[in-house]
């Protein structure tokens, strides 16, 4: 779309990062989705505040903009989160994609995609993989699945199942 541009992101992106958390989490709720992250909104929680701040010094963060305004948010790894199954070759891996409600419907998430299958041809890797939460309705794994992701294997941390799926490039 070309209405979406897509920048670096650096440690000052930490307050547009927590906005989306915390949209996230109303939209979640207002769902019956709060086992995903859970019902308060995470820039409240300090923890999470931290864990956020550190997402935003992340060197893999892109931010998308719609006409000068935050979209959504990717990280983009070649190590894998460590409560995820290890693989046996050079991977890309999704450490976050996260849009603004606001912006729903205007194909920010699917463009933050594309733009992690193509960072993964720019570096001559051919699997890109992404966890999202198994539970609720299905609509988060259906929507990967939609963007081309194939289920793997599910897991578990303390009561919250993933889903890993995986899309090849090349």
């Amino acid at each position: 779309m070309d209405n979406i541009v897509i920048r670096s992101g650096d440690s000052g992106d930490a307050d547009i990062l927590l906005r989306f958390f915390d949209e996230a989490v109303e939209w979640l709720v207002a769902r019956g989705s709060s086992k995903q992250w859970g019902t308060e909104p995470w820039s409240g929680v300090p923890k999470r505040v931290e864990r956020v701040q550190g997402m935003a010094a992340d060197p893999g963060l892109r931010i998308a903009m719609v006409e000068g305004k935050p979209a959504g948010a990717l990280i983009v790894s070649e190590d894998h989160d460590p409560h995820v199954p290890a693989v046996d070759e050079r991977e890309l891996y999704v450490r976050l994609l996260i849009t603004s409600r606001r912006f729903t419907g205007q194909r920010v998430g699917g463009r933050l995609v594309e733009y992690a299958l193509d960072e993964a041809k720019r570096r001559g890797i051919d699997l890109v993989r992404v966890d999202c939460w198994a539970g609720g309705d299905g609509d988060l794994q259906r929507y990967y699945e939609s963007q081309g992701f194939k289920p793997t294997v599910r897991f578990d941390v303390d009561g919250w199942t993933g889903q890993v799926l995986e899309q090849r490039v090349g």
